[in-house]
């Protein structure tokens, strides 16, 4: 039972399925059309944008998560258009419409695509502040991506419950039971039902997200292994990442644990451009919870003010919760992720 529910709750955050796949045929230069993303491989990646009226003051660039897609930033879009800020949300490959649907296509082309994302974004609205949100496992890929040896030119990164439920933060049961699972059963499906798991407080929203036919509801054993490798990355990542940086958490998150997000968290204490956020009554889907509205005012706030405290206090709320869990600070790799 135990090996099970290790594997369910990490089918929450994963979003693949059978095999990795090679990209398709080479295309002279990435570009935008009207409702999606053409990369430099020629594979057309979905794109949803929400625009205010008139220039905007900002642009944010958003990449989603567990076995979801590009609509799961429907609610702070409405909430940032509202001031003056574009947002753009594509689907990553193996998810929602984009290509190889259910399958994992490796970190390094979740990387890369991002990339080519916020290079088409900065040529379409030169002197615009960039900001790249990732929630989730858009999270670990949005770190993975800062802390490479050639990161995106941004303005800032915003982090939403990032996944970096990474091997070192698993106990003995849960890496033996991915381990068996992943080489004995990779065929099986699992997911998250039956499981006292909570990933929001927001259950109509939960409801159509179990009745939208884009987001992933199986996922097999067998390719969970890529997703923890991410996340084994993402978490290695944190003493390289550099501000600005806002890092957003909630107390009640039942899906990332709370010690990888906390050392993360501790990581990067003190580091210059960096505010962390800890929010009491959050859940892993922040930006979609019954307080999403609150999220959003404060990713709103230190967007046009990143010095300026958070007006929900969540960033105070951050230093009492370090202080009293005590996290392990991540020690430096010998080499950077690259």
């Amino acid at each position: 039972m135990r090996l099970f529910a290790t594997l369910a709750t990490l089918a929450l955050l994963a979003g693949c399925a059978d095999t990795v796949t090679s990209s398709g045929p080479a295309a002279e230069e990435p570009r935008f059309i009207a409702d999606a993303i053409i990369t430099t491989d020629n594979v057309r990646l979905p794109l949803r944008q929400w625009l205010p009226d008139g220039r905007p003051n900002a642009i944010v660039l958003c990449v989603h998560g567990f076995n979801d897609y590009g609509n799961a930033f429907v609610r702070p879009a409405k909430y940032l258009t509202a001031h003056g800020i574009a947002v753009y949300a594509y689907d990553q490959r193996g998810f929602g419409a984009a290509p190889d649907t259910g399958k994992w296509v490796g970190q390094g082309i979740l990387i890369a695509d991002l990339a080519t994302a916020a290079h088409l974004l900065s040529q379409k609205y030169p002197g615009v502040p960039l900001f790249v949100l990732g929630e989730s496992m858009g999270g670990a890929v949005a770190m993975r991506a800062m802390t490479s040896a050639h990161p995106p030119k941004v303005a800032g990164l915003i982090l939403a419950a990032p996944a970096v439920w990474s091997r070192a933060r698993m106990n003995v049961f849960e890496r033996v039971g991915l381990w068996v699972g992943s080489h004995a059963l990779p065929w099986l499906p699992v997911n998250g039902k039956g499981l006292d798991i909570w990933p929001s407080d927001n259950i109509e929203m939960l409801r159509e997200l179990s009745r939208d036919p884009l987001v992933i509801k199986d996922t097999k054993i067998g390719t969970l292994e890529g997703l923890v490798d991410l996340m084994d990355a993402a978490y290695a990542s944190a003493p390289t990442l550099k501000g600005p940086a806002l890092i957003l958490y909630g107390e009640h998150d039942e899906i990332v644990p709370p010690e990888p997000s906390y050392d993360v968290m501790a990581t990067l204490e003190g580091r210059a451009g960096i505010v962390r956020a800890v929010y009491p009554n959050g859940y892993h889907m922040l930006l979609r919870d019954l307080q999403a509205d609150t999220v959003a005012a404060d990713i709103l706030s230190w967007i046009e003010a990143p010095t300026k405290p958070l007006p929900s206090g969540a960033d105070h709320r951050a230093i009492e919760v370090l202080a009293d869990r005590h996290p392990k600070p991540i020690a430096a790799a010998a080499k950077a992720p690259g």
